[in-house]
């Protein structure tokens, strides 16, 4: 499935002009962390029922651990599938590179004016990539979350060489998702990964002008948010006071596989299926599902929120991996929400 861009245009974001300006970092900061020991801890639990712990120390050379050694003694004792699929899975997580998440700040030269939702282009060294905003606009300077691509033209730069003090440039802004005007409509944000930049944007705004109340009443506000490890999910700490400040404001967070390190009691679905699963259950009994979500009729969500979205009456925002906003947009549309109500991009 394409993924068209938004067709309404909304006026602030046509009206804003493109500008080429002189930046300077302030404020690199990794948001993951390094969690190889937890890691390590986890493949010894995973060992232990079928052969011997030593197993893993036997596997080491310095820093780096031979896997597949590690794997083939594991097959030959009787590990399960599943059990080797975990423990493949951990050794992914053993080898990635630290940091992968960046949170980065720049100052313009000049103020750039920009929408909540739109993105620009950060040129380092003379290399250029498109990047969300994350920040209100409000602010003077700009924020971005950046995912390590491994071998990426720019990501690779930024996490290797990047300093505060160095000089970038930005051209911008771009973009046509951008808030709808205010309405008594909630509002559902969802996204995967680093995709979830473009809504910290409109969120901060919406709480700072104070749209997320029209006509005295409270409008209920969602972010689903997919990842795969608790430290993945970007500004997190940052949701989970706006949640813990505002009824109406609810941050579910769904963690494919957080619970191979934690006892994480969270969503564990993927994001288009924790939604579904928080849809009011009488428009879910009427909705023709696609088949994947079928399992998701009857199921408890997992999140402890207690509200639920009816779908005639929500604004809806998705941002991510392509393949996770098409199946989203179908979900959404089997649900009842009108396209008109929906706005979304995907990458990758």
């Amino acid at each position: 499935m394409d993924l068209p861009k938004h067709l309404s245009q909304h006026d602030r974001a046509a009206q804003l002009p493109l500008v080429t300006e002189g930046a300077r970092v302030t404020l690199v900061e990794p948001m993951d962390r390094n969690r190889n020991n937890e890691v390590l801890s986890a493949v010894r639990e995973q060992i232990a029922p079928v052969g011997e712990r030593s197993w893993l120390a036997a596997a080491r050379s310095g820093s780096t651990i031979q896997w597949p050694a590690l794997l083939d003694r594991l097959r030959d004792a009787g590990a399960s599938k599943r059990r080797l699929a975990r423990i493949e899975t951990l050794a992914e997580r053993f080898d990635r590179p630290y940091p992968s998440l960046l949170r980065l700040r720049v100052k313009p030269d000049v103020d750039l004016d920009f929408a909540p939702g739109q993105y620009v282009t950060l040129r380092l060294r003379n290399t250029p990539r498109a990047y969300s905003l994350a920040n209100s606009p409000s602010e003077d300077e700009l924020e971005f979350c950046i995912r390590l691509v491994p071998g990426g033209k720019l990501t690779s730069g930024l996490f290797e060489r990047v300093r505060v003090g160095e000089e970038v440039v930005v051209r911008g802004p771009n973009g046509d998702m951008v808030l709808d005007p205010p309405s008594s409509r909630d509002m559902v944000f969802l996204a995967t990964g680093t995709g979830v930049a473009p809504f910290k944007s409109m969120i901060d705004y919406t709480f700072e002008q104070g749209r997320d109340v029209v006509d005295g009443k409270p409008r209920d506000i969602w972010l689903f948010l997919g990842c795969g490890w608790e430290d993945d999910l970007p500004h997190r700490e940052h949701f989970r006071r706006l949640d813990a400040q505002y009824n109406h404001f609810h941050f579910v967070p769904t963690l494919t596989r957080e619970p191979l390190l934690t006892d994480w009691d969270g969503a564990t679905d993927y994001v288009q299926s924790v939604f579904v699963n928080h849809v009011k259950r009488d428009a879910l009994e009427s909705a023709d599902l696609p088949e994947r979500f079928e399992s998701v009729r009857s199921q408890r969500p997992q999140s402890g929120v207690d509200a639920r979205i009816d779908p005639s009456n929500v604004e809806l925002y998705a941002c991510g991996i392509s393949a996770m906003v098409s199946t989203l947009v179908r979900a959404a549309r089997s649900v009842g929400i009108p396209e008109s109500e929906m706005q979304y991009e995907g990458f990758g």
